[in-house]
């Protein structure tokens, strides 16, 4: 649905978050990175970056994949101490220096932060935090009303309308993925009494009556 994009809630209107420096490798400096860009290498390629607020740069060297991180040279940091200094910094690229999105039903992820939720009939569901890729395909993450996070699988079927330039975007979610975690747990114990439990009660009543008249 998205092209290589940046994946976190940190954006202004001229800057886009392609990453961020997630940790410290060894002594020498090394940091671990966490590109948000759609083929992680890319993010080398829009040297040097940028903080949120455009006042830091930063040049990275990658240096050799790590899981889904990489580890990598920020140029002028050579010692652990220095590295530390990074940990969590989001790293940024100016929004022109991005390819642009090469249809309507594609858009940089980012883009869609923020944005209001609503389902088909205009109620309000929440709105976007994060987009994430946990291996089985994007997750939007919303925020509800009372606060809290829920992910919503980003696919045509759950997500039928992404409307950047009208600022809103359509879902239609079960009801099951945006209920209270013990709300699922009481419908799942209901579930069991339903159709286990009753017959695991009769059986034992059963076989207690057998051992009486025994």
């Amino acid at each position: 649905m998205a092209p290589p994009s940046a994946r976190k809630p940190d954006q202004t209107d001229t800057r886009v978050c392609v990453g961020q420096i997630v940790g410290v490798h060894g002594l020498r400096g090394l940091v671990k990175l966490k590109s948000f860009t759609g083929d992680p290498a890319v993010i080398a390629d829009y040297n040097p970056l940028t903080d949120q607020a455009g006042t830091r740069r930063f040049t990275v060297e990658l240096q050799s994949a790590m899981k889904d991180l990489w580890l990598a040279r920020v140029e002028g940091v050579a010692d652990r101490t220095a590295a530390e200094a990074l940990r969590g910094v989001l790293l940024h690229v100016e929004r022109d220096r991005l390819p642009p999105p090469e249809d309507e039903d594609e858009f940089y992820h980012a883009d869609l932060i923020g944005l209001p939720v609503s389902r088909p009939d205009g109620e309000r569901i929440g709105s976007v935090v994060a987009l994430h890729d946990f291996g089985g395909g994007d997750m939007l993450e919303v925020r509800l009303p009372d606060q809290r996070t829920v992910m919503l699988p980003f696919t045509k079927a759950i997500v039928p309308v992404v409307d950047v330039a009208g600022g809103r975007i359509v879902a239609d979610p079960t009801s099951d993925l945006l209920a209270p975690p013990e709300a699922s747990d009481r419908e799942l114990d209901r579930e069991r009494a339903l159709h286990g439990g009753g017959n695991d009660e009769s059986e034992d009543e059963g076989s207690g009556g057998d051992g009486e008249k025994a």
